[in-house]
């Protein structure tokens, strides 16, 4: 019987295991622990998955702490805070020690709360718009202090403005 054009070779010996690892990592950057889920839900043996991305280590195609700094820039970039940042660490099953150095790679997001807040903001005022600019913000991740910060700075150029 012949498999279907396509399909994916069985990952049944440890160089099929790391031949995945490498077309997984020619596509995108992953972690240690997630790159092993990846390879186990493709069907790998848990002990060859880790085995594959042990190797991928050794062969500096994976580090760990340059992907979670990666991984926080990016998403501090698209405007998220620190809050949902160590969510998407936490996700892609990076250590909790990489998280601190990870976020402190991250520019000052006081900017990018403002911005947020003001566009939320638009064409709305009073008390309501508020919370619920502020509560837009909770969701992607900024603390109370950067909300609060970003509300006071709103609220005294639309002061000035006016």
């Amino acid at each position: 019987m012949t498999k279907p054009a396509g399909s994916a070779a069985p990952l049944s010996t440890p160089e099929a295991v790391r031949r995945k690892a490498l077309a997984l990592l020619e596509r995108r950057d992953y972690g240690t622990a997630e790159l092993t889920e990846k390879l186990v839900e493709k069907g790998a043996e848990r002990a060859d998955a880790e085995a594959a991305a042990a190797r991928m280590v050794e062969y500096g195609f994976i580090n760990d702490e340059n992907y979670a700094a990666m991984v926080a820039r990016h998403y501090a970039a698209k405007g998220y805070g620190a809050a949902r940042i160590r969510e998407e660490l936490r996700r892609r099953r990076l250590g909790r020690e990489l998280w601190d150095a990870a976020l402190d790679a991250v520019p000052d997001n006081s900017d990018a709360a403002y911005r947020l807040f003001a566009a939320k903001m638009r064409g709305a005022s009073g008390p309501d718009a508020a919370r619920k600019a502020s509560a837009a913000l909770i969701r992607r991740g900024f603390g109370w202090d950067e909300v609060r910060a970003a509300m006071e700075r709103y609220l005294a150029e639309t002061e000035n403005n006016e």
